[in-house]
């Protein structure tokens, strides 16, 4: 994901600008901390029920609006000084002065009467911190605790004196400064020119700077900057400045981020529900990512176990043979015309280990298969991995490796079954693989749902449960499997069932078998079509192995089928 834009001072009066008639005044209901640096607070106003979230996380600063999200983390113990020092009481009053990144809320027993608490939230970056003060403006309660060690400056504690930040250093924007005064501070030093507007003035962001600027002017030294570029640059600082001052804020999208001031004057989405969108949808993408390197750590460290263990029970068969000359030896020993007594027990002693090695061939091999088994199935797992891009996707693949995990530890074979020509995550012929038992969380599997051009459905698994789903428990005689040949990857269905498939059918289906598959990065990957009802589940195996013989193969090209799909995906 992205570098997120941080909520600067512009973005902060754009958000307030919109709560102070939607908010004010409010009865407090609900404190809940749904995320480790994020509460959220309910409230309800003349216009019915509101919620806000309020977030100290170092990269993602925020406040805003969200919608009525579902209870959870209410227990948690800032939560709970919250709902205890908020009880009873409304939101009467909206403060954030200056260019500063701090705003506090005030409650009150009713609009009117003195301010009994003051929830502070300060937006600083990796200074971040949200507080509950009383009356006194004292302490309460806060998220972070500043110790001493941390910062000379301004530690904080419960039960301290509330100490606002430092000021800021620079001159506060005005509109009523000059042309001349204004290019006169700017050039006082020579320095380029984002710099310098940075020192000179407060609340300049670096997302403010890119909106302001012309690309490249950055980096222009300000003492190189001619007449007509200033009168250029003039009007836009102006304008920022005005639209601050006259409330004229917007939500509107860029390629680097997003902007809310000089945004079109009829945006159908408010500031608030723009950030709440853009943090949430960036968040969850680092949150996806971060899941989905655990979960790749945790499949790869579970296959190097595998691999070590099959490579263990691979010398023990290697060593099977060995057998043979142990036997020829012990042979040799009793052929003598009269062998001593130590002669004899040596050779019974080589009989007896030549008969145990022979008889190892039996434990050896399942074992053997059963690990192999295991290794298809996890390869299968980290191409789902690879190409899950939900959250849920993930969490049901870490609960399908949970149940294997689990199956390992109780020694059980159950789960583990041999397929025919195509199995759980590849497609070969005679090949034995094993799929991944079901998660503990139940529920009717989602395969993702698409549509051939001529209006055929097409159903995709995205693990193992919902190949099983698909396959087994949706097919229908007359609908068509597909799957990658040797390759692990995803199981199609076209539900063609329903009608007789044409070619371009056909050929759609395979472009998504491809397209799922292990080889998404190739031009043209062949792909097994076989009617479902030859697809056999294997006697004790986990949900999604099959076993088939034969089929058709098919050309399948993967960039091709992007456009069966709701959004391209990369």
């Amino acid at each position: 994901p992205s570098r997120l834009q941080a909520v600067d001072v512009t973005t902060l009066r754009a958000v307030l600008a919109e709560w102070r008639p939607l908010l004010l005044p409010s009865r407090f209901e609900k404190a809940q901390q749904a995320r480790t640096h994020a509460v959220q607070i309910g409230l309800r106003s003349l216009s019915g029920a509101q919620w806000i979230e309020l977030s100290w996380q170092a990269e993602a600063a925020r406040l805003h609006t969200i919608p009525p999200p579902p209870r959870q983390g209410d227990g948690s113990t800032l939560a709970q000084q919250l709902q205890h020092g908020l009880r009873g009481l409304a939101l009467v009053e909206i403060r954030q002065q200056g260019w500063e990144r701090v705003v506090e809320l005030g409650f009150a027993r009713r609009p009117g009467e003195p301010v009994l608490r003051w929830l502070v939230a300060e937006l600083m970056g990796r200074y971040s911190n949200l507080l509950l003060l009383d009356a006194d403006r004292q302490v309460v309660a806060l998220a972070r605790q500043v110790k001493p060690q941390q910062s000379r400056l301004r530690p904080i504690g419960t039960g301290d004196p509330y100490q606002p930040p430092p000021a800021l250093a620079g001159e506060p924007p005005r509109l009523e400064e000059s042309f001349e005064s204004w290019q006169r501070r700017l050039k006082l030093v020579p320095l380029p020119l984002a710099q310098a507007l940075r020192g000179a003035y407060q609340g300049i962001s670096p997302a403010l700077l890119r909106q302001l600027l012309p690309a490249g002017w950055g980096e222009r030294p300000v003492d190189a900057m001619s007449p007509p570029e200033w009168q250029q640059l003039w009007p836009a600082w102006r304008g920022w400045m005005e639209a601050v001052e006259n409330e004229r804020f917007g939500w509107q999208i860029e390629p680097a981020g997003y902007r809310c001031w000089g945004a079109p004057e009829a945006s159908p989405v408010t500031v608030n529900r723009g950030l709440a969108a853009y943090f949430g949808e960036h968040l969850t993408a680092q949150v996806l990512l971060q899941r989905r390197q655990q979960l790749g750590h945790r499949l790869q460290a579970t296959a190097e176990r595998e691999r070590h263990q099959a490579a263990e029970q691979q010398a023990l068969l290697a060593a099977v043979p060995e057998g043979e000359a142990l036997q020829r030896r012990a042979d040799a020993l009793l052929s003598q015309r009269q062998p001593s007594r130590q002669c004899i027990e040596e050779a019974q002693k080589l009989y007896k280990t030549a008969r145990r090695r022979r008889r190892s061939v039996a434990a050896i091999t399942p074992r053997l298969d059963l690990h192999q088994q295991r290794l298809a199935w996890l390869d299968a797992s980290l191409t789902y991995l690879e190409q899950a891009d939900s959250l849920e996707q993930v969490e049901q693949l870490a609960g399908e490796l949970d149940a294997l995990l689990a199956e390992r530890r109780r020694g059980s074979p159950r789960g583990v079954g041999q397929e025919g020509d195509v199995q759980q995550g590849n497609s070969g012929r005679g090949g034995n693989r094993q799929a991944g038992r079901r998660p503990a969380a139940e529920g009717v599997p989602q395969p993702l749902e698409l549509h051939t051009a001529s209006g055929l459905p097409l159903h995709v698994g995205r693990n193992h449960r919902q190949n099983e789903w698909i396959a087994f428990r949706q097919a229908r005689r007359g609908d068509l499997w597909f799957h990658a040949q040797e390759l692990p990857g995803s199981h199609v269905v076209l539900k063609s069932s329903q009608r007789q498939a044409s070619e371009g059918d056909l050929q759609a289906a395979a472009d998504l078998a491809a397209h799922f598959s292990r080889g998404r990065g190739n031009r043209r990957v062949p792909v097994v079509m076989v009617p479902t009802e030859e697809l056999q589940r294997i006697p004790g195996a986990a949900p999604g192995t099959v076993r088939h013989r034969g089929g058709t193969v098919l050309w399948g090209e993967p960039q091709r089928a992007l456009s069966l799909l709701p959004e391209q995906r990369p």
